[in-house]
C-alpha cells in the first residue's frame, strides 16, 4: 500500500488542497513506519525537506486525538519556532478538528486555561516550560500528560551533548513515568552524527533497541564560492562589504557572521551601502538581543518577501529551522566553530524543490580562511563532529534533584534517591554519589530535612523560587535599551558597557547616554560622532578533526576551485611557510618552530586538548600562551629541552591531578562558569566536571603518546 492511502482521509485532504505534486522521500518512509509500529524514530534529513510533516502525517492519522487528555507533545529548543511551528501544525489540525496549544512564557493564557479545563490534542512546549510546570503545578502535569501517545523533539541535534539536552533526557523521563501506556518519540534533525550507528541519539531517546533511525540522503547540489579580504583591524573590511552588498543586492540572503557584534555591523554598513547607491532599504538585524517584536517583524517581512529582496544578518536564531520563506543565497563571515552549524547555515538556501543552495564564504584573517577550508571539505566528506555525551552529568542532577524536591511536598531519601538512579539521564551516578550530593545541599541549606523527609532549604528557596531556576544555561543579565522612551533590544552587561561608548544594535548605531543598574536600563540616542562601536561574542570550541584537517590541506598541493585568486594565494604562502617542516602525516607530525626568543608549537588539535595541555605547562612550570585560533603554543626559547621531554616522557594517566585542579578553583572560580549549577557540588564532583567538560586528560594523554615533533630545518 502507497503511504498516502496509509494516510487518514482528512490528512488526505489536507495534502490534496495544499496540491503537493507527491510525498517527500523522508514523509514516504516515515509514513509507512510510524503508521505500523510504536518504534522510536528519529528522522534525519536536510533542512527545508518535510520534516515536521514527516512526523505529523503519520501520527495524527493514527492517535485518537478525540480521546481526553494531550496526546502529542512537541517539544522545541526555541520559542520562535514553536510559534512558526504552531501556524503549520494548526493548518494541518483544522481538517481534524484538533486543537493545538502554544505552552511557553510568551503564549495566551487564555488558550492555556482552556487547555487545563479541557486536556486534548496537542501541545507545543519548551523544556523550560515543562521544568516550571513540573516544579510549580505537578498535578497538571498528570492531568495533561499522564496519556501521551507520542513526543515529536525538533532540532534534536540542538541538545545533545549539552547540559540542556541531559535536562529534557531527564524531563522525558519523568514524563514517562506519570504516563499511564508508553508514549513513543519521533525525533527530528538535519544534522546528526552516525559515529557507532547513532549509538548516543538512540541511548537518548532511552531505548536503544526500539529506536530506529530513518535517513534521506538525497544529496542537495550547493554552489560555494569562498573569497579572502584580509582584515587590518577589528572592523570588518570595506571591499568585503562591497562585493557581499553587489552579490546579493537583487537577492534574498542570510548572512551569519559569528558574534552579535558583528551581525550588527553587517546590517548598518550594508543599509548605509545601499542607501549611498539608490537599493533597497530591506537590511536587518535579527538576534536574542534584538527586541522581540522587531525579531517577528524581520520573520513576517522576510515569509511575506514573493517580491521584494531582502538581507537578513544573523546569529544562530535564524540556524534552526524557523520558516523565513525562499531564502536565494547564504553568506557566512569567517569560519563556523562546527561543520554541523555550516550544514544547518547553507541548508537554509535553496529550499525550493530543485534549486541549488548556494553560499557565499568570506574569510578575514588566514587562520579563519584555512578553517574555513577544512569545514567545508569535511562537510563535503559528510563528516559531523560526534556527540560528547556527559556520562555522570553531576550538575544537572543537582537541578532535577531540587526540582523534585520543590514538586513534592515533602520526599524521603529513599524515594528521592530512586527517583534519580532510576532515570536514564544519571544512569552512571551510583545512589552513594546521589547521597553524598544531597548531604552537602543539606549543608549549604539548599536542603532541609524535617523528620524522614526532605524540603527546599533556606537558601534553595532563593534559586528554587525565581524563573532562571528552568533553565540548564547561563542566562547573563541583560540590560533593556531604550531611546526617547522607545525599546530597541536588550544588551547583556559587559565590563565594556559604559556612557559615551557606542553599540550596534537593531542595524543602528547608538550611543549610551546613561546606565540605571537598578532598573536594568541603558539609554542611548543615535550616535552622530562616527566612534567605532563595541564588540560582544565570544569563541566556541573547535574540534580535532577539523584542525587536523587544516594540517592536511597545508601538507598538500591540491587546488579547489571555488577558492578566489587572493584566497588561493594566502593558501599558497602557508603552505610555503610551513614547507620547511617536512611534514608527513597530519595526525601524528607537529611542526615546533625555533626562533631566537620564541619557541611556537603548533598542535593543530582541538580547543579542549589545547586547554589541557596549557594547563599541564604551566603546572610544571613551563609558562606558554596559547593563541587558541591558530592552535599555537609560544613558549620561552629557554625552555625548549624542557618542553620537549615533558611532552614526550609525560603519561597523563599515571598523574592524579586532582590538587591542581582544586587550586584552579581556588583562584579561577570562574572556570567553573560552563556549568550553570556545578558551583553547587562538593568539590570533588566540580573537578570531576572539570576533568570531563572543560578539559580532555583522555584525549590530551592519545595526542601526546602519538606526538613527533618536526623541528624547522
Amino acid at each position: 500500500m502507497s503511504a498516502f492511502n496509509l494516510l487518514s482521509e482528512p490528512i488526505r485532504k489536507y495534502i490534496r488542497d495544499q496540491k503537493w505534486e507527491s510525498l517527500r522521500p523522508i514523509q514516504e518512509a516515515a509514513i509507512q513506519k510510524i503508521i505500523a509500529t510504536d518504534n522510536n524514530y528519529v528522522l534525519i534529513s536536510r533542512t527545508a525537506s518535510g520534516k515536521t510533516e514527516a512526523a505529523f502525517l503519520p501520527i495524527l492519522s493514527k492517535v485518537n486525538c478525540k480521546e481526553k487528555g494531550v496526546k502529542v507533545l512537541y517539544i522545541s529548543p526555541l520559542i520562535a519556532l514553536i510559534n512558526d511551528q504552531f501556524m503549520r501544525v494548526e493548518k494541518l489540525c483544522e481538517y481534524l478538528d484538533v486543537p493545538v496549544t502554544k505552552w511557553h512564557g510568551e503564549a495566551s493564557k487564555g488558550a492555556k486555561d482552556r487547555l487545563i479545563k479541557a486536556p486534548e490534542g496537542i501541545v507545543l512546549i519548551t523544556p523550560e516550560s515543562l521544568e516550571a510546570m513540573f516544579v510549580n503545578k505537578p498535578y497538571q502535569i498528570h492531568h495533561l500528560f499522564s496519556t501521551l501517545d507520542y513526543v515529536v523533539i525538533d532540532e534534536i541535534h540542538s541538545f545533545l551533548g549539552s547540559d540542556r539536552g541531559i535536562h529534557l533526557q531527564s524531563l522525558l523521563q519523568r514524563l514517562q513515568k506519570v504516563n499511564t501506556g508508553k508514549f513513543s518519540t519521533v525525533a527530528l534533525s538535519a544534522t546528526v552524527s552516525d559515529q557507532n550507528n547513532y549509538a548516543e541519539l538512540k541511548d537518548f531517546l532511552g531505548d536503544t533497541e526500539d529506536t530506529k533511525v530513518i535517513r534521506d540522503t538525497t544529496p542537495k547540489p550547493i554552489n560555494a564560492v569562498f573569497k579572502y579580504f584580509e582584515g587590518q583591524t577589528k572592523e570588518l573590511p570595506l571591499d568585503l562589504l562591497k562585493d557581499l552588498y553587489i552579490r546579493t543586492r537583487d537577492s534574498k540572503v542570510l548572512v551569519f557572521p559569528n558574534a552579535r557584534g558583528k551581525v550588527e555591523e553587517v546590517a548598518v554598513r550594508l543599509k548605509k551601502l545601499s542607501e549611498k547607491v539608490g537599493g533597497h532599504a530591506n537590511y536587518f538585524s535579527h538576534h536574542s538581543s534584538v527586541d522581540k517584536e522587531v525579531r517577528e517583524y524581520v520573520e513576517f517581512f522576510a515569509k511575506k518577501s514573493t517580491h521584494e529582496n531582502f538581507c537578513i544578518s544573523c546569529t544562530s536564531t535564524l540556524e534552526l529551522g524557523i520558516d523565513i520563506g525562499n531564502v536565494d543565497e547564504v553568506a557566512q563571515i569567517d569560519a563556523t566553530h562546527s561543520i554541523a552549524s555550516l550544514i544547518q547555515r547553507v541548508g537554509r538556501s535553496g529550499r525550493r524543490e530543485g534549486k541549488a543552495s548556494n553560499l557565499f564564504l568570506y574569510a578575514t584573517e588566514r587562520w579563519s580562511l584555512l578553517q574555513s577550508l577544512a569545514c567545508w571539505l569535511l562537510f563535503r566528506e559528510q563528516y559531523i563532529e560526534p556527540i560528547a555525551m556527559s556520562q555522570k552529568p553531576y550538575d544537572v542532577l543537582v537541578h532535577q534533584l531540587l526540582s523534585v524536591v520543590k514538586g513534592s511536598s515533602g520526599i524521603t531519601l529513599d524515594k528521592l534517591t530512586a527517583d534519580l538512579t532510576g532515570n536514564a539521564a544519571f544512569k552512571n551516578i551510583s545512589a552513594e554519589e546521589v547521597t553524598e550530593i544531597i548531604d552537602h545541599l543539606t549543608a549549604i541549606d539548599f536542603l532541609e530535612k524535617l523528620g524522614p523527609e526532605y524540603i527546599i532549604g533556606i537558601e534553595g528557596e532563593k534559586v528554587v523560587n525565581t524563573r532562571d531556576f528552568y533553565t540548564l544555561f547561563h542566562t547573563p543579565v541583560f540590560f533593556r535599551v531604550v531611546s526617547q522612551g522607545v525599546k530597541i533590544g536588550e544588551l547583556p552587561l559587559s565590563a565594556q558597557t559604559r556612557p559615551d561608548e557606542n553599540i550596534y544594535l537593531s542595524a543602528r548605531i547608538w550611543k549610551i547616554k546613561d546606565i540605571d543598574y537598578e532598573a536594568k536600563k541603558i539609554e542611548v540616542a543615535p550616535a552622530k560622532d562616527g566612534k567605532k562601536p563595541l564588540f560582544f561574542g565570544d569563541a566556541a570550541d573547535t574540534a580535532s578533526k577539523i584542525r587536523e584537517k587544516m594540517l592536511e590541506i597545508l601538507i598538500s598541493d591540491q587546488k579547489y576551485d571555488f577558492l578566489d585568486e587572493p584566497g588561493d594565494e594566502m593558501i599558497r604562502q602557508m603552505r610555503k611557510d610551513f614547507s620547511i617542516y617536512g611534514i608527513r602525516s597530519h595526525q601524528t607530525d607537529r611542526p615546533l618552530f625555533s626562533g631566537n626568543d620564541k619557541l611556537k608549537f603548533y598542535s593543530f588539535t582541538g580547543s579542549k586538548i589545547n586547554r589541557t595541555l596549557s594547563f599541564i605547562l604551566n603546572r610544571v612550570g613551563i609558562e606558554n600562551q596559547l593563541h587558541e585560533s591558530e592552535s599555537k603554543f609560544e613558549i620561552d626559547f629557554s625552555k625548549k629541552s624542557e618542553f620537549i621531554s615533558v611532552l614526550k616522557d609525560v603519561n597523563l594517566n599515571t598523574i592524579n591531578f586532582d590538587e591542581a585542579l582544586t587550586e584552579l578553583l581556588d583562584n579561577f572560580p570562574d572556570v567553573l562558569n560552563f556549568s550553570k549549577w556545578g558551583e553547587f557540588l562538593p568539590i570533588k564532583y566540580q573537578i570531576e566536571l572539570l576533568k570531563h567538560r572543560y578539559f580532555d586528560f583522555e584525549g590530551c594523554n592519545e595526542f601526546l603518546q602519538n606526538l613527533n615533533f618536526i623541528e624547522n630545518k
